[in-house]
């Protein structure tokens, strides 16, 4: 069976490069267009791997909802790709390997998705947690 990746991203053509991407790399893929509705979507059906926007409702939506993932027993070990355009944005500097619990997600790529690596880093998070 497919693993299911959920898109949350407020960004209908973000959206649509994701799925081609992920779709094309064999992945089932769902969507939530805010921090909201992807709770409300895993809650619901779960997924193998979230891929998780910053700046959608708010600036800052993204952070919170990986904080609300990691406090949640059932999707703690989820893997979270955050993909986000927030340094071209606002300038703020993100450091993956410096963030520790500051930011609770495994991996950081920058929009506009690059497609193979997209791709080589949800192999690698979902191999990882077999």
């Amino acid at each position: 069976m497919a693993k299911h990746i959920l898109v949350v991203d407020d960004d209908a053509d973000i959206r649509q490069a994701a799925e081609m991407v992920l779709t094309s790399a064999g992945y089932r893929v769902s969507f939530a267009a805010s921090a909201e509705e992807a709770m409300q979507k895993l809650q619901a059906a779960g997924a193998d791997l979230v891929l998780l926007d910053v700046m959608m409702e708010t600036d800052t939506a993204g952070f919170h909802l990986s904080y609300d993932i990691r406090k949640d027993p059932k999707f703690k070990g989820t893997p979270i790709i955050m993909l986000t355009s927030i340094e071209d944005r606002l300038g703020e500097k993100i450091e993956p390997g410096k963030s520790g619990d500051y930011l609770p997600v495994d991996a950081f790529l920058r929009k506009p998705i690059d497609a193979p690596s997209l791709k080589a880093k949800v192999a690698e998070l979902l191999a990882a947690r077999k």
